[in-house]
Protein backbone atom coordinates (compact mmCIF):
# COMPACT_ATOMS: atom_id res chain seq x y z
CA UNK A 1 0.00 0.00 0.00
CA UNK A 2 1.16 3.20 -1.06
CA UNK A 3 2.49 5.46 2.01
CA UNK A 4 2.02 9.28 2.18
CA UNK A 5 4.60 11.86 1.44
CA UNK A 6 4.07 15.36 3.71
CA UNK A 7 4.58 18.58 2.08
CA UNK A 8 6.59 21.08 4.16
CA UNK A 9 6.19 24.47 2.06
CA UNK A 10 9.08 27.05 2.88
CA UNK A 11 8.61 29.49 -0.04
CA UNK A 12 7.74 32.28 2.13
CA UNK A 13 10.33 31.14 4.38
CA UNK A 14 13.77 30.10 2.95
CA UNK A 15 12.24 31.23 -0.42
CA UNK A 16 10.93 34.55 0.10
CA UNK A 17 14.33 35.59 1.84
CA UNK A 18 16.34 34.77 -1.39
CA UNK A 19 16.88 38.04 -3.45
CA UNK A 20 14.26 39.50 -5.38
CA UNK A 21 11.45 37.81 -3.52
CA UNK A 22 10.58 39.07 -0.80
CA UNK A 23 7.08 39.85 -0.66
CA UNK A 24 4.74 42.27 1.88
CA UNK A 25 2.24 41.18 3.76
CA UNK A 26 -0.53 41.44 2.07
CA UNK A 27 1.41 39.54 -0.94
CA UNK A 28 2.26 36.66 1.70
CA UNK A 29 -1.04 36.18 2.99
CA UNK A 30 -2.02 35.64 -0.71
CA UNK A 31 0.85 33.16 -1.22
CA UNK A 32 -0.51 31.32 1.95
CA UNK A 33 -4.12 30.91 0.80
CA UNK A 34 -3.13 29.97 -2.49
CA UNK A 35 -0.29 27.52 -0.97
CA UNK A 36 -2.95 26.28 1.30
CA UNK A 37 -5.68 25.65 -1.98
CA UNK A 38 -2.33 23.58 -3.45
CA UNK A 39 -2.61 20.86 -0.32
CA UNK A 40 0.65 21.65 1.59
CA UNK A 41 0.77 20.06 4.86
CA UNK A 42 3.00 22.47 6.38
CA UNK A 43 3.68 26.30 5.94
CA UNK A 44 6.92 27.73 6.75
CA UNK A 45 5.25 31.08 7.06
CA UNK A 46 8.80 32.75 8.43
CA UNK A 47 11.36 33.36 11.16
CA UNK A 48 9.76 35.52 13.93
CA UNK A 49 12.93 36.94 15.35
CA UNK A 50 14.25 38.45 12.47
CA UNK A 51 12.14 41.43 12.23
CA UNK A 52 8.92 43.03 13.56
CA UNK A 53 7.74 42.77 9.97
CA UNK A 54 8.40 38.96 9.85
CA UNK A 55 6.98 38.33 13.35
CA UNK A 56 3.52 40.19 11.89
CA UNK A 57 3.63 38.04 8.60
CA UNK A 58 4.07 34.69 10.69
CA UNK A 59 1.23 35.48 12.90
CA UNK A 60 -1.50 36.97 9.84
CA UNK A 61 -0.64 33.86 8.06
CA UNK A 62 -1.48 31.67 11.21
CA UNK A 63 -4.84 33.47 11.06
CA UNK A 64 -5.12 33.10 7.50
CA UNK A 65 -5.22 29.84 7.15
CA UNK A 66 -7.51 26.67 8.35
CA UNK A 67 -5.89 23.51 7.23
CA UNK A 68 -1.88 23.31 7.27
CA UNK A 69 0.57 23.29 10.30
CA UNK A 70 2.16 26.85 10.73
CA UNK A 71 5.34 26.96 11.30
CA UNK A 72 8.21 29.47 12.19
CA UNK A 73 11.46 28.91 12.35
CA UNK A 74 13.67 29.39 15.34
CA UNK A 75 17.22 29.44 16.55
CA UNK A 76 17.89 26.76 19.25
CA UNK A 77 17.12 29.82 22.01
CA UNK A 78 14.36 30.90 24.06
CA UNK A 79 13.73 34.40 22.60
CA UNK A 80 13.99 32.84 19.52
CA UNK A 81 11.54 30.10 20.74
CA UNK A 82 9.10 32.78 22.48
CA UNK A 83 9.21 35.04 19.04
CA UNK A 84 8.02 32.03 16.98
CA UNK A 85 5.46 30.78 19.61
CA UNK A 86 3.71 34.14 20.36
CA UNK A 87 3.28 34.33 16.21
CA UNK A 88 1.68 30.83 15.94
CA UNK A 89 0.10 30.19 18.57
CA UNK A 90 -3.14 31.02 17.24
CA UNK A 91 -3.23 29.01 14.47
CA UNK A 92 -5.06 26.22 14.36
CA UNK A 93 -2.02 24.03 13.95
CA UNK A 94 0.69 25.45 15.06
CA UNK A 95 4.67 24.32 15.03
CA UNK A 96 8.05 25.36 16.41
CA UNK A 97 11.05 24.75 14.29
CA UNK A 98 14.05 24.57 15.66
CA UNK A 99 17.38 24.45 14.60
CA UNK A 100 21.14 24.09 15.35
CA UNK A 101 24.45 23.22 13.42
CA UNK A 102 25.55 19.54 13.92
CA UNK A 103 28.78 19.84 11.67
CA UNK A 104 32.27 19.91 13.17
CA UNK A 105 33.03 22.70 10.01
CA UNK A 106 29.75 24.75 11.50
CA UNK A 107 30.42 23.89 15.54
CA UNK A 108 34.46 25.18 15.56
CA UNK A 109 33.92 27.83 12.79
CA UNK A 110 30.33 29.50 13.00
CA UNK A 111 29.08 28.40 16.49
CA UNK A 112 32.78 27.95 18.48
CA UNK A 113 30.74 25.37 20.22
CA UNK A 114 32.09 21.98 21.39
CA UNK A 115 29.88 18.94 20.58
CA UNK A 116 29.00 18.54 24.06
CA UNK A 117 27.60 21.95 24.25
CA UNK A 118 25.46 21.68 21.30
CA UNK A 119 23.74 18.30 22.44
CA UNK A 120 23.13 20.43 25.41
CA UNK A 121 21.35 22.99 23.59
CA UNK A 122 19.50 20.65 21.70
CA UNK A 123 18.23 19.12 24.98
CA UNK A 124 17.24 22.29 26.98
CA UNK A 125 16.09 24.54 23.98
CA UNK A 126 13.90 21.81 21.96
CA UNK A 127 12.62 20.71 26.00
CA UNK A 128 11.47 24.22 26.34
CA UNK A 129 9.89 24.21 23.01
CA UNK A 130 7.71 21.42 23.72
CA UNK A 131 6.91 23.26 26.85
CA UNK A 132 4.95 25.98 24.56
CA UNK A 133 3.49 23.47 21.57
CA UNK A 134 3.00 19.98 21.28
CA UNK A 135 4.35 20.00 17.24
CA UNK A 136 8.30 20.32 17.01
CA UNK A 137 10.02 20.23 14.59
CA UNK A 138 14.53 19.99 15.31
CA UNK A 139 16.53 20.41 12.16
CA UNK A 140 20.58 19.68 12.52
CA UNK A 141 21.78 22.27 9.84
CA UNK A 142 24.87 20.99 7.88
CA UNK A 143 23.63 17.28 8.44
CA UNK A 144 24.86 16.04 5.56
CA UNK A 145 28.21 17.12 6.47
CA UNK A 146 27.91 15.86 9.95
CA UNK A 147 29.39 13.05 11.53
CA UNK A 148 27.03 10.28 11.49
CA UNK A 149 27.62 9.16 14.77
CA UNK A 150 27.12 12.39 16.14
CA UNK A 151 24.43 12.80 13.99
CA UNK A 152 22.49 10.13 15.34
CA UNK A 153 23.02 11.12 18.99
CA UNK A 154 22.08 15.02 17.84
CA UNK A 155 18.81 13.14 16.68
CA UNK A 156 18.39 10.49 19.52
CA UNK A 157 18.68 13.56 22.29
CA UNK A 158 15.85 15.92 19.84
CA UNK A 159 13.58 13.01 19.96
CA UNK A 160 13.84 12.85 23.63
CA UNK A 161 13.49 16.17 24.49
CA UNK A 162 9.97 16.19 22.28
CA UNK A 163 11.03 16.26 19.14
CA UNK A 164 8.37 14.65 16.23
CA UNK A 165 9.95 15.34 13.02
CA UNK A 166 13.71 15.34 12.82
CA UNK A 167 15.14 17.62 9.43
CA UNK A 168 18.40 16.46 7.72
CA UNK A 169 19.14 19.28 5.52
CA UNK A 170 22.07 19.09 2.53
CA UNK A 171 22.47 22.82 3.61
CA UNK A 172 24.97 23.91 0.91
CA UNK A 173 23.65 21.36 -1.40
CA UNK A 174 26.56 19.16 -1.48
CA UNK A 175 25.70 15.69 -1.71
CA UNK A 176 24.46 13.36 -3.88
CA UNK A 177 21.84 11.32 -3.91
CA UNK A 178 23.78 7.78 -3.32
CA UNK A 179 25.11 9.89 0.38
CA UNK A 180 21.55 11.18 1.27
CA UNK A 181 20.21 7.77 0.89
CA UNK A 182 22.99 6.40 3.55
CA UNK A 183 22.50 9.34 5.87
CA UNK A 184 19.15 8.09 5.99
CA UNK A 185 19.28 5.13 6.51
CA UNK A 186 22.06 5.35 8.78
CA UNK A 187 19.55 7.12 11.26
CA UNK A 188 16.86 4.89 10.87
CA UNK A 189 18.93 2.02 12.26
CA UNK A 190 21.41 4.07 14.91
CA UNK A 191 18.21 6.20 16.20
CA UNK A 192 16.77 3.78 18.80
CA UNK A 193 13.87 6.22 19.12
CA UNK A 194 13.62 7.17 15.49
CA UNK A 195 10.18 5.63 15.37
CA UNK A 196 8.88 7.94 17.48
CA UNK A 197 9.38 11.11 14.93
CA UNK A 198 8.92 11.60 10.92
CA UNK A 199 12.36 12.11 9.22
CA UNK A 200 12.57 15.47 7.00
CA UNK A 201 14.54 16.41 3.75
CA UNK A 202 15.70 19.64 3.15
CA UNK A 203 18.09 20.14 -0.02
CA UNK A 204 19.56 22.42 -1.79
CA UNK A 205 20.30 23.16 -5.41
CA UNK A 206 23.96 24.01 -5.69
CA UNK A 207 25.37 21.39 -7.40
CA UNK A 208 21.73 20.94 -9.39
CA UNK A 209 21.24 17.54 -6.94
CA UNK A 210 17.79 18.88 -4.65
CA UNK A 211 15.27 17.07 -6.32
CA UNK A 212 17.06 14.26 -7.05
CA UNK A 213 18.39 14.22 -3.32
CA UNK A 214 15.01 14.32 -1.80
CA UNK A 215 14.01 11.58 -4.04
CA UNK A 216 16.62 9.44 -2.50
CA UNK A 217 15.81 10.41 0.81
CA UNK A 218 12.16 9.22 0.85
CA UNK A 219 13.48 5.94 -0.74
CA UNK A 220 16.00 5.41 2.28
CA UNK A 221 12.91 6.60 4.83
CA UNK A 222 11.83 10.27 4.99
CA UNK A 223 8.08 11.18 4.85
CA UNK A 224 8.44 14.72 4.98
CA UNK A 225 10.09 17.06 2.71
CA UNK A 226 10.42 20.27 2.27
CA UNK A 227 10.48 22.90 -0.92
CA UNK A 228 9.56 25.98 -2.36
CA UNK A 229 7.04 26.33 -4.90
CA UNK A 230 9.65 27.03 -8.37
CA UNK A 231 12.52 25.61 -6.00
CA UNK A 232 13.20 29.12 -5.31
CA UNK A 233 15.50 30.03 -2.35
CA UNK A 234 19.21 30.88 -1.15
CA UNK A 235 21.98 30.71 -3.47
CA UNK A 236 20.89 28.22 -6.42
CA UNK A 237 17.71 27.89 -4.57
CA UNK A 238 15.92 24.10 -3.03
CA UNK A 239 13.95 21.25 -3.99
CA UNK A 240 11.01 22.12 -6.23
CA UNK A 241 7.85 21.40 -4.99
CA UNK A 242 6.21 20.71 -8.51
CA UNK A 243 9.07 18.39 -9.57
CA UNK A 244 9.33 16.46 -6.34
CA UNK A 245 4.94 16.21 -6.54
CA UNK A 246 4.75 15.38 -10.27
CA UNK A 247 7.77 12.77 -10.00
CA UNK A 248 6.07 10.99 -7.28
CA UNK A 249 2.92 11.03 -8.75
CA UNK A 250 4.01 10.38 -12.77
CA UNK A 251 6.07 7.39 -11.16
CA UNK A 252 4.02 5.92 -9.02
CA UNK A 253 5.12 2.68 -10.05
CA UNK A 254 8.81 3.18 -8.97
CA UNK A 255 8.23 5.08 -6.08
CA UNK A 256 5.19 3.82 -4.46
CA UNK A 257 4.20 7.07 -2.56
CA UNK A 258 1.65 9.65 -2.82
CA UNK A 259 0.98 13.52 -1.80
CA UNK A 260 -2.21 15.21 -0.55
CA UNK A 261 -1.05 17.85 -3.39
CA UNK A 262 -3.62 19.05 -5.74
CA UNK A 263 -1.92 18.78 -8.87
CA UNK A 264 -4.33 20.85 -10.83
CA UNK A 265 -3.23 23.78 -8.51
CA UNK A 266 0.72 23.73 -9.36
CA UNK A 267 0.45 26.09 -12.55
CA UNK A 268 -1.52 28.59 -10.58
CA UNK A 269 0.95 28.69 -8.00
CA UNK A 270 3.76 28.91 -10.05
CA UNK A 271 1.84 32.06 -12.32
CA UNK A 272 0.93 33.74 -8.78
CA UNK A 273 4.54 33.28 -7.32
CA UNK A 274 5.66 34.93 -10.48
CA UNK A 275 3.69 37.69 -10.73
CA UNK A 276 3.71 38.66 -7.23
CA UNK A 277 7.67 39.13 -7.29
CA UNK A 278 8.07 39.99 -10.25
CA UNK A 279 10.67 37.13 -11.23
CA UNK A 280 9.82 35.12 -14.49
CA UNK A 281 9.67 31.64 -14.89
CA UNK A 282 12.23 29.90 -16.89
CA UNK A 283 10.70 28.99 -19.93
CA UNK A 284 12.06 24.99 -20.15
CA UNK A 285 11.61 24.90 -16.53
CA UNK A 286 9.46 21.46 -15.75
CA UNK A 287 6.43 21.28 -15.05
CA UNK A 288 5.05 24.69 -15.17
CA UNK A 289 7.40 26.54 -17.95
CA UNK A 290 5.66 27.36 -21.18
CA UNK A 291 7.68 24.91 -23.11
CA UNK A 292 6.99 22.30 -21.06
CA UNK A 293 3.86 20.89 -22.73
CA UNK A 294 5.17 23.07 -26.54
CA UNK A 295 6.05 21.04 -29.10
CA UNK A 296 7.77 22.68 -32.18
CA UNK A 297 9.24 19.49 -34.00
CA UNK A 298 7.65 18.10 -36.89
CA UNK A 299 8.05 14.90 -35.60
CA UNK A 300 6.95 15.05 -32.08
CA UNK A 301 3.93 17.29 -33.62
CA UNK A 302 3.25 13.78 -35.65
CA UNK A 303 3.40 11.88 -32.53
CA UNK A 304 1.23 14.05 -30.31
CA UNK A 305 -1.47 13.92 -33.03
CA UNK A 306 -1.66 10.08 -32.87
CA UNK A 307 -1.44 9.79 -29.09
CA UNK A 308 -0.40 12.61 -26.78
CA UNK A 309 1.79 9.65 -24.96
CA UNK A 310 4.01 9.47 -27.41
CA UNK A 311 5.46 12.77 -26.07
CA UNK A 312 3.98 13.58 -23.18
CA UNK A 313 4.26 11.58 -19.53
CA UNK A 314 1.64 13.60 -17.79
CA UNK A 315 -1.31 15.83 -19.26
CA UNK A 316 -1.69 20.02 -18.91
CA UNK A 317 -4.33 19.85 -17.42
CA UNK A 318 -3.22 17.63 -14.56
CA UNK A 319 -0.84 20.60 -13.34
CA UNK A 320 -3.50 23.16 -13.60
CA UNK A 321 -2.94 24.46 -17.43
CA UNK A 322 -6.50 24.95 -18.94
CA UNK A 323 -7.81 23.80 -22.28
CA UNK A 324 -10.88 25.50 -23.00
CA UNK A 325 -13.14 26.29 -26.00
CA UNK A 326 -14.98 29.51 -24.05
CA UNK A 327 -13.92 32.54 -26.08
CA UNK A 328 -14.30 35.87 -24.73
CA UNK A 329 -14.81 38.74 -26.47
CA UNK A 330 -16.42 42.54 -26.76
CA UNK A 331 -19.89 40.70 -27.35
CA UNK A 332 -19.20 38.17 -24.11
CA UNK A 333 -21.17 39.21 -20.97
CA UNK A 334 -20.46 39.12 -17.37
CA UNK A 335 -21.76 35.85 -17.31
CA UNK A 336 -19.32 34.21 -19.44
CA UNK A 337 -16.82 36.44 -18.27
CA UNK A 338 -17.26 34.92 -14.45
CA UNK A 339 -17.13 31.51 -15.75
CA UNK A 340 -14.11 31.87 -17.64
CA UNK A 341 -12.64 33.26 -14.51
CA UNK A 342 -13.63 30.50 -12.48
CA UNK A 343 -12.55 28.08 -15.15
CA UNK A 344 -8.79 29.84 -14.69
CA UNK A 345 -8.89 29.27 -11.03
CA UNK A 346 -9.95 32.49 -9.70
CA UNK A 347 -12.57 33.26 -7.60
CA UNK A 348 -13.13 37.03 -7.33
CA UNK A 349 -15.36 38.86 -5.25
CA UNK A 350 -18.25 41.12 -6.48
CA UNK A 351 -16.55 44.19 -6.48
CA UNK A 352 -13.07 42.79 -7.75
CA UNK A 353 -15.20 40.87 -10.59
CA UNK A 354 -17.07 44.02 -11.95
CA UNK A 355 -13.78 46.15 -11.73
CA UNK A 356 -12.02 43.43 -13.60
CA UNK A 357 -14.72 43.02 -16.27
CA UNK A 358 -14.28 46.91 -17.00
CA UNK A 359 -11.19 46.52 -17.42
CA UNK A 360 -11.84 43.53 -19.42
CA UNK A 361 -14.30 45.46 -21.85
CA UNK A 362 -11.76 48.31 -22.56
CA UNK A 363 -9.24 46.21 -23.64
CA UNK A 364 -11.69 44.51 -26.27
CA UNK A 365 -11.70 47.74 -27.66
CA UNK A 366 -8.07 47.82 -28.04
CA UNK A 367 -7.76 44.53 -28.66
CA UNK A 368 -9.18 41.63 -31.08
CA UNK A 369 -8.50 38.56 -29.55
CA UNK A 370 -8.60 38.16 -25.78
CA UNK A 371 -7.12 34.77 -24.72
CA UNK A 372 -6.36 33.01 -21.34
CA UNK A 373 -2.69 34.56 -21.10
CA UNK A 374 -4.50 38.51 -21.50
CA UNK A 375 -7.15 37.13 -18.81
CA UNK A 376 -4.79 35.75 -16.20
CA UNK A 377 -2.56 38.96 -16.53
CA UNK A 378 -5.27 41.61 -16.18
CA UNK A 379 -6.72 40.03 -13.45
CA UNK A 380 -2.99 39.65 -11.53
CA UNK A 381 -2.31 43.21 -12.44
CA UNK A 382 -5.26 44.65 -10.62
CA UNK A 383 -4.90 46.39 -8.18
CA UNK A 384 -6.90 46.24 -4.76
CA UNK A 385 -8.97 49.57 -4.68
CA UNK A 386 -8.55 49.55 -0.64
CA UNK A 387 -5.52 49.56 -1.17
CA UNK A 388 -5.11 52.04 -4.51
CA UNK A 389 -4.55 55.62 -3.18
CA UNK A 390 -2.99 57.31 -6.53
CA UNK A 391 -5.09 55.95 -9.87
CA UNK A 392 -4.00 56.87 -13.51
CA UNK A 393 -7.18 58.99 -14.88
CA UNK A 394 -5.07 60.62 -18.38
CA UNK A 395 -1.57 60.88 -20.10
CA UNK A 396 -0.26 62.10 -23.21
CA UNK A 397 3.29 61.95 -24.18
CA UNK A 398 5.26 63.60 -26.73
CA UNK A 399 8.37 61.75 -28.46
CA UNK A 400 10.59 61.48 -30.98
CA UNK A 401 14.41 60.76 -32.40
CA UNK A 402 14.60 64.84 -32.87
CA UNK A 403 13.26 66.11 -29.31
CA UNK A 404 12.77 65.79 -25.70
CA UNK A 405 10.09 63.37 -24.77
CA UNK A 406 7.68 65.26 -22.74
CA UNK A 407 4.54 64.06 -20.36
CA UNK A 408 1.72 65.44 -18.77
CA UNK A 409 0.05 63.23 -16.61
CA UNK A 410 -3.66 63.93 -14.76
CA UNK A 411 -3.63 61.15 -11.43
CA UNK A 412 -6.61 60.74 -9.03
CA UNK A 413 -6.15 60.79 -5.74
CA UNK A 414 -8.17 58.59 -3.17
CA UNK A 415 -10.67 58.54 -6.46
CA UNK A 416 -11.54 61.91 -5.82
CA UNK A 417 -9.19 64.66 -6.35
CA UNK A 418 -7.21 64.96 -10.04
CA UNK A 419 -3.90 66.58 -9.84
CA UNK A 420 -1.81 67.62 -12.82
CA UNK A 421 1.96 67.49 -13.57
CA UNK A 422 4.26 68.23 -16.92
CA UNK A 423 7.83 66.99 -16.53
CA UNK A 424 10.44 65.89 -19.58
CA UNK A 425 12.87 63.77 -20.03
CA UNK A 426 15.40 60.99 -22.17
CA UNK A 427 11.85 59.15 -22.76
CA UNK A 428 8.69 58.54 -22.98
CA UNK A 429 8.58 56.23 -19.61
CA UNK A 430 11.48 58.52 -18.12
CA UNK A 431 9.26 62.01 -18.57
CA UNK A 432 6.00 59.55 -17.52
CA UNK A 433 7.62 58.47 -13.86
CA UNK A 434 8.89 62.10 -13.22
CA UNK A 435 5.57 63.28 -13.75
CA UNK A 436 4.39 60.47 -10.96
CA UNK A 437 6.89 61.86 -8.66
CA UNK A 438 6.17 65.33 -8.91
CA UNK A 439 2.45 64.68 -8.29
CA UNK A 440 2.92 62.53 -5.18
CA UNK A 441 5.55 64.43 -4.00
CA UNK A 442 7.66 61.25 -2.90
CA UNK A 443 10.82 61.06 -3.78
CA UNK A 444 11.91 56.99 -5.14
CA UNK A 445 14.69 55.94 -7.85
CA UNK A 446 13.64 53.45 -10.30
CA UNK A 447 15.57 49.95 -9.56
CA UNK A 448 14.58 47.82 -12.27
CA UNK A 449 12.24 47.68 -15.55
CA UNK A 450 10.83 44.84 -17.43
CA UNK A 451 8.56 44.97 -20.68
CA UNK A 452 7.29 42.00 -21.91
CA UNK A 453 4.54 41.05 -24.33
CA UNK A 454 1.59 38.57 -22.66
CA UNK A 455 1.40 37.25 -26.52
CA UNK A 456 2.78 37.34 -29.66
CA UNK A 457 -0.16 38.90 -31.54
CA UNK A 458 0.71 42.99 -32.65
CA UNK A 459 -2.02 44.03 -30.31
CA UNK A 460 -0.75 42.10 -27.87
CA UNK A 461 -0.94 43.47 -24.17
CA UNK A 462 2.30 45.19 -23.11
CA UNK A 463 3.07 43.68 -19.10
CA UNK A 464 5.25 45.86 -17.39
CA UNK A 465 7.21 45.13 -13.73
CA UNK A 466 9.32 47.88 -11.93
CA UNK A 467 10.85 47.97 -8.92
CA UNK A 468 11.10 51.63 -7.20
CA UNK A 469 13.16 52.37 -4.01
CA UNK A 470 12.71 55.35 -1.33
CA UNK A 471 14.47 55.16 1.90
CA UNK A 472 12.57 52.60 3.56
CA UNK A 473 12.97 49.78 0.81
CA UNK A 474 11.51 48.12 -2.46
CA UNK A 475 8.46 47.80 -4.15
CA UNK A 476 7.15 46.04 -7.00
CA UNK A 477 4.45 47.56 -9.35
CA UNK A 478 3.23 45.26 -12.26
CA UNK A 479 1.09 46.98 -15.07
CA UNK A 480 -0.44 45.56 -18.44
CA UNK A 481 -2.18 47.63 -20.83
CA UNK A 482 -2.16 47.20 -25.01
CA UNK A 483 -0.05 50.85 -25.12
CA UNK A 484 3.32 50.40 -23.09
CA UNK A 485 3.45 53.94 -21.85
CA UNK A 486 0.38 53.33 -19.86
CA UNK A 487 1.40 50.02 -18.68
CA UNK A 488 4.23 51.67 -17.47
CA UNK A 489 2.67 54.23 -15.67
CA UNK A 490 0.15 51.61 -14.29
CA UNK A 491 3.50 49.44 -13.16
CA UNK A 492 4.73 52.25 -11.30
CA UNK A 493 1.81 53.72 -9.20
CA UNK A 494 1.19 49.77 -8.56
CA UNK A 495 4.73 50.51 -6.77
CA UNK A 496 3.52 53.82 -5.25
CA UNK A 497 0.67 52.53 -3.92
CA UNK A 498 2.88 49.71 -1.55
CA UNK A 499 5.43 52.47 -1.24
CA UNK A 500 2.84 54.75 0.04
CA UNK A 501 0.93 52.21 2.59
CA UNK A 502 1.52 51.68 6.03
CA UNK A 503 0.96 47.90 5.43
CA UNK A 504 3.91 47.27 3.32
CA UNK A 505 6.51 49.91 5.21
CA UNK A 506 5.76 47.11 8.55
CA UNK A 507 7.35 44.41 5.94
CA UNK A 508 9.68 46.20 4.18
CA UNK A 509 12.22 43.59 1.76
CA UNK A 510 15.05 42.72 2.77
CA UNK A 511 17.03 45.48 2.38
CA UNK A 512 14.74 46.88 4.94
CA UNK A 513 13.87 44.30 7.53
CA UNK A 514 15.47 45.10 10.84
CA UNK A 515 18.39 43.16 11.31
CA UNK A 516 18.44 40.53 13.95
CA UNK A 517 19.52 41.20 17.54
CA UNK A 518 21.03 38.63 19.06
CA UNK A 519 22.26 37.88 22.80
CA UNK A 520 24.86 35.49 21.57
CA UNK A 521 26.43 36.01 18.56
CA UNK A 522 27.91 32.34 18.29
CA UNK A 523 24.40 31.29 17.27
CA UNK A 524 23.71 32.92 14.11
CA UNK A 525 22.92 30.71 11.61
CA UNK A 526 23.65 33.00 8.27
CA UNK A 527 25.24 36.55 7.53
CA UNK A 528 21.65 37.26 5.61
CA UNK A 529 20.13 40.42 7.31
CA UNK A 530 16.74 38.72 7.26
CA UNK A 531 17.28 34.85 7.23
CA UNK A 532 18.81 31.87 7.81
CA UNK A 533 20.10 29.17 5.78
CA UNK A 534 19.37 25.25 7.11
Amino acid sequence: MAERIYIFDTTLRDGEQAPGYSMNLEEKIRMARQLERLGVDIIEAGFAISSPGDFESVEAIAAAVEKPVVASLARALKKDIDAAWNAVKKAKHPRIHVFLATSDLHLEYKLKMSREEAIRRIRENVSYAKSLCDDIEFSCEDASRTDLEYLALAIETAIESGATTVNLPDTVGYSTPTEIAAMVGYVKTHVKNIDKAVISMHNHNDLGLAVANTLAGIEAGARQVECTVCGIGERAGNAALEEIVMALKTRGDKFGFYTNIVTEEISRSARLLSSTTGVKINPSKAIVGDNAFAHESGIHQHGMMANSLTYEIMTPESVGVVKTNLVLGKHSGQHAFSKKMQELGYNLSKEREDALFAEFKKTCDRKKNITDRDLIALVEALENPETQTWALDSFVVNSGNRMTSTACISLKKNNEKIYQEVASGTGPVYASLRCVEKIIKHPFSLEEYQLTAVTEDRDALGEVFVKISDQSGVYRGRGVSTDVIEASILACLNAVNKMLNEDSKAIGTSQSAVQMSFENDMLMGHTDKKGVDR
